[in-house]
């Protein structure tokens, strides 16, 4: 039998380096900021009432999403 070491207790033990470039803080706020500017686009915008009309959805997960990726390790 190999020893296999604990799992961690706390969000401060995970190595950074555990997580997929991709799944880091960095990246996804950039992009949860950017889906926020795109719901203000689309609620700013004249052309079409299907984008305004999706607007808030829009910026509304933009939101959801920055907050759950604030936790994520940098």
């Amino acid at each position: 039998m190999s020893y296999t070491p604990p799992p961690p207790t706390s969000r401060e033990q995970v190595s950074p380096r555990s997580w997929p470039r991709w799944l880091r803080r960095n990246t996804l706020e950039l992009v949860a900021c950017a889906v926020i500017g795109l719901g203000i686009f689309m609620l700013l915008q004249p052309f079409a009432l299907l984008l305004y009309t999706w607007s808030f959805v829009v910026m509304l997960s933009g939101t959801v999403m920055f907050m759950v990726v604030s936790k994520f390790p940098e």
